[in-house]
């Protein structure tokens, strides 16, 4: 079964409970689906001859029917389905969040295994924290994280996020390969591949912005005014870790959603409901460069992302005998707000913890004395690159270890609502002993508080240039669009 929410309303709201779970699919061979929830072919596609920029495969016709059970789920009940819990914009709202997620398995009878979250989590500890937050101060609020960093309560259920473009960018830094934010919930880093069970989950954090695609990761806190905007723009050399992913994922998060995706899903829907995105989408600019690509490359399954605040349902045929991926866009946590989707995936039986990932330990192995930490833009080549004997290191090592996560640590001090501080200390860089851990397991130097990597020339190449840049791709603070990012 797949179940669609809304939210149970807050206090604030009245304090009614308003949960409308929706099944799109019954049993195997039984299916059905909602009225509201159909996605019905683009009434123009037929008109259209260009492939949409991004996505290279073109466009299926008809569309099949929104966000349906996929085609090789076992439909023999004794067989287990993992039931996912995907989360749009977080926007700090946990408590909210994980309620809702109660009084759904309440309502329905089932059993929630996993919430992941597509960005603008905010993992906030203490007002120092939110001052490194791109959000107008008079936006700012501290929600509820800080009390599962603090101890105070426990994530209900297993969490794992990725970062988006409004979040406490001093402390996911601290975190940059991934690790728990707070107990019970681990961010998966600026890019980064986990195992829950036998599933497979991969992201990529922040937003695209192609002026900050070829920089190295510069920032560091204390944020100016350009550098708390830049610091959640994806990089080049994140992307091109991901795109040596080879075994397959189960699941794949982005914020920004993937260019070009709305082509295959029903575009006048999505304009209707939000206008204002007519230009970029007729223009074909809506989206992720960088994240097409890698839907391209990893074809996986499930393919979820959040950032524009409306559901958006579509389906990717990759080329006619290929894959098929199954994206889905979610709101952010409010009331009446298509936020949340509960998805069936076979797996094993359970228990289930978050592990490391064989593959993804040896691309960041091998991809680590290329890590670019300064403005000027850096050429990495985009070829393939051979990671065989990082593998192996790799697998001798998890094999006397294990895979299991370093365990969390608290690196600041949590907010306290009863002393509350209202000219706190600026953040600085602080070394997070998970990180550490990790690279010590690794065998490889901790950089995140270094400017000069002191070697970068395993794949760097002198016959690419970096893309030419003028004035107004500096001049940040300036820009329209990361203006426009700040209302999201």
């Amino acid at each position: 079964m797949v179940y669609s929410c809304g939210l149970a309303t807050s206090a604030e709201s009245g304090g009614q409970q308003r949960i409308r779970p929706t099944a799109l699919t019954g049993p195997v061979g039984h299916q059905k689906f909602s009225p509201k929830l159909y996605l019905t072919p683009c009434p123009t596609a037929k008109k259209r001859t260009r492939h949409p920029q991004g996505l290279t495969q073109p466009l299926p016709l008809p569309l099949p029917p929104a966000f349906v059970a996929p085609s090789d789920q076992p439909a023999h009940p004794a067989l287990h389905a993992m039931k996912i819990a995907v989360e749009g914009c977080m926007h700090g709202e946990l408590d909210k969040v994980y309620d809702t997620m109660q009084r759904l398995e309440a309502a329905e009878g089932i059993k929630i295994d996993l919430l992941i979250c597509c960005g603008d989590f905010q993992a906030v500890r203490n007002e120092s924290d939110l001052q490194c937050v791109n959000v107008p101060p008079k936006f700012r609020t501290m929600n509820s994280f800080w009390k599962y960093y603090s101890g105070q309560a426990v994530a209900p259920y297993p969490t794992i996020f990725i970062g988006g473009n409004h979040e406490a960018a001093n402390y996911l830094w601290e975190l940059y390969y991934g690790g728990w934010a707070a107990p019970n919930i681990y961010f998966l880093g600026f890019a980064g591949v986990v195992k829950f069970g036998n599933i497979r989950i991969g992201g990529m954090s922040g937003i695209h912005k192609q002026h900050d695609y070829y920089r190295g990761h510069h920032e560091r806190p204390p944020y100016d005014n350009a550098t708390i905007r830049s610091v959640y723009h994806v990089r080049h050399y994140d992307v091109l870790k991901l795109m040596h992913v080879k075994e397959p994922l189960d699941i794949f998060m982005s914020h920004d959603w993937p260019l070009g995706i709305t082509e295959y899903g029903n575009r006048e829907r999505l304009l209707r409901e939000k206008p204002f995105f007519k230009e970029e989408v007729n223009e074909r600019t809506l989206g992720s460069e960088s994240a097409a690509k890698l839907l391209n490359k990893l074809k996986p399954p499930y393919w979820f992302s959040a950032h524009l605040h409306c559901r958006f349902p579509a389906i990717i045929q990759h080329g006619e005998d290929g894959p098929t991926t199954k994206f889905l866009a979610l709101d952010k946590c409010l009331p009446g707000r298509n936020f949340l989707q509960v998805i069936d995936i076979p797996s094993n039986p359970g228990p289930y913890e978050i592990q490391y990932d064989e593959e993804w330990l040896a691309i960041t192995r091998r991809f680590n004395s290329a890590f670019p930490l300064t403005r000027m833009p850096c050429t990495i080549r985009n070829e393939e690159l051979d990671i065989e004997d990082d593998r192996q290191w790799v697998r001798s090592k998890l094999n006397a270890r294990g895979a299991k996560t370093f365990d969390f640590v608290q690196t600041a001090p949590p907010y306290d609502p009863s002393r509350p501080v209202y000219n706190p200390p600026i953040a600085v860089p602080c070394r997070n002993p998970q990180t550490e851990s990790f690279l010590q397991f690794l065998e490889l130097p901790y950089l995140l508080d270094s400017s000069n990597p002191g070697g970068a020339d395993i794949n760097v190449s002198s016959s690419q240039a970096a893309p030419a840049l003028d004035n107004d791709d500096i001049e940040l603070p300036d820009e329209v669009e990361d203006d426009e990012d700040d209302e999201e």
